[in-house]
């Protein structure tokens, strides 16, 4: 295809239903789960896949040391989630009865119970239809680096592995004042958290192996193994510290889980920058575009080159421009389309600024098929803006633009023969911020995934920022 001869318009359902679809991403998956149980049919597994994958289950597995809350927190995250709860106690209650009776053997013959039982354990549970279609939590397992190594091998990887972490003396003194319930498998705390059920209390027990002693011991195994562990998860492990109130934990811990891992399928940015007048706008995308060869679309300067090409559409739009009156939403449009619409933007991504306005116009950009995969919010007070665009100023002869504050000429000459432009005014200036505040609600409403981030910094500062929010998915609503 030749892009020389006439502009190439491709469609931009493509790229939007190939996302919204997770097309590339179920392609990756499924090749994953190929490699790992290597069928001696690939299509008829890929289909049975097809048929019963559900990729957006939560799949956790949580560690820590003795005494942490392990017990507690999964309890609360599975509530939460509505996920299965597995634990070592819990794994043996509903394994298979052939499992049941290796593992009554191994108890006479008074063996530790192997890894590879204890993953055939887990493979098996975890292939149950509540595990495949609400997820799982993994409390205290694995142990150590072996039991962590079996795992990956039988290809089960956790999306989010979370660590809780406390002082060695905090846990002692926690676990010195444990109340477990037997009838519920609730745990209590004497000075923390102590039930208000007199009838709870009466049957709370301690736990057994809880004096300092065995804890030490238990303490010093779990130190030798973490950090076996940590590397064997390390792309989805987060360490948080225990050693705070279980609702600070909890939150903690959501938001780890809410984050999304970053995916090797690929995909083109579709970037929208919104903010006042004055606040970077067009820098950010200008970095952006360098730094990522994706295309910079300011919609101030399509309707400019139209009108100079002296196209149809820059012939209907010139007298509004003259006039200084607004232009119809359609006429935008229509040369906003026939712009991302070209090869160029499709097959590298965009970023735009100047549109959306309003509600409307983003409205009737999502009904064309452009809908943005990132949408940023540059915040800037009104005091800044003001300060940033009434004291910035043009040497007639040289074409260097100063500031008066932040990049005042060198000399009183160039000083004297500064040219300010009149769009710059304070009066101008907060005519365009009210226009800007009276729309932007509504355009926030629309875009309920749009980030707010603070631009009133150093420009490479907010570049950070938003490169940070772009390359990383969005968190997900639990």
């Amino acid at each position: 295809m030749d892009q020389t001869k006439r502009p190439l318009r491709i469609p931009p359902q493509f790229a939007t239903y190939a996302e919204s679809h997770e097309i590339f991403d179920m392609c990756k998956r499924l090749l994953e789960q190929v490699t790992v149980n290597k069928p001696e049919d690939p299509i008829d597994f890929m289909i049975e896949l097809l048929k019963r994958e559900n990729d957006d289950i939560p799949q956790i597995i949580l560690l820590g040391p003795p005494a942490a809350g392990k017990y507690t927190m999964a309890k609360q995250i599975c509530s939460k989630l509505r996920t299965a709860h597995l634990n070592l106690k819990t794994l043996v209650q509903d394994a298979s009865q052939d499992m049941k009776r290796r593992l009554e053997e191994l108890v006479k013959q008074k063996q530790s119970v192997p890894t590879s039982v204890w993953v055939e354990i887990i493979k098996e549970r975890i292939q149950l239809f509540d595990c495949v279609k609400k997820g799982w939590v993994l409390e205290g397992f694995p142990q150590n680096r072996e039991q962590a190594l079996a795992l990956v091998t039988a290809g089960i990887y956790p999306k989010h592995c979370v660590i809780l972490e406390a002082p060695d003396t905090v846990l002692i003194e926690r676990a010195a004042g444990k109340r477990v319930d037997p009838k519920t498998g609730d745990v209590y705390h004497v000075s923390f958290d102590w039930p208000t059920s007199a009838e709870v209390v009466e049957r709370l027990e301690e736990e057994v192996g809880n004096n300092e002693e065995e804890l030490v011991e238990k303490l010093m195994v779990y130190h030798r193994h973490i950090e076996g562990i940590v590397d064997c998860f390390q792309k989805s492990t987060k360490f948080i510290n225990a050693d705070q109130p279980k609702s600070d934990v909890f939150s903690q811990v959501i938001t780890f889980l809410q984050s999304q891992r970053r995916s090797a399928a690929p995909h083109n940015p579709r970037v929208v920058l919104l903010g006042p007048t004055g606040c970077g706008k067009a820098g950010q995308a200008a970095l952006l575009a360098s730094k990522y060869n994706i295309v910079n679309v300011s919609m101030g300067q399509l309707i400019k080159q139209c009108i100079v090409d002296e196209t149809s559409m820059g012939t209907a739009i010139k007298p509004y421009i003259e006039k200084e009156m607004l232009v119809p939403d359609a006429l935008v449009l229509n040369i906003l389309k026939d712009r991302l619409s070209q090869l160029d933007c499709v097959t590298r991504g965009w970023v735009l600024h100047g549109y959306p306005r309003t509600r409307e116009q983003a409205e009737q950009l999502t009904t064309a098929g452009f809908i943005p995969n990132r949408v940023f919010f540059m915040d800037v007070p009104n005091d800044s803006i003001i300060e940033r665009l009434s004291m910035l100023a043009t040497d007639p002869i040289t074409g260097e633009r100063y500031h008066l504050l932040y990049n005042p000429p060198r000399t009183q000459q160039i000083k004297n023969r500064l040219v300010y432009h009149p769009k710059n005014s304070e009066k101008e200036v907060k005519k365009r911020l009210t226009q800007y505040h009276v729309y932007v609600e509504e355009i926030a409403d629309f875009y309920t995934d749009g980030q707010h981030l603070n631009a009133d910094q150093d420009p490479h500062t907010v570049f950070e920022c938003i490169e940070s929010m772009l390359v990383e998915p969005l968190p997900k609503k639990l």
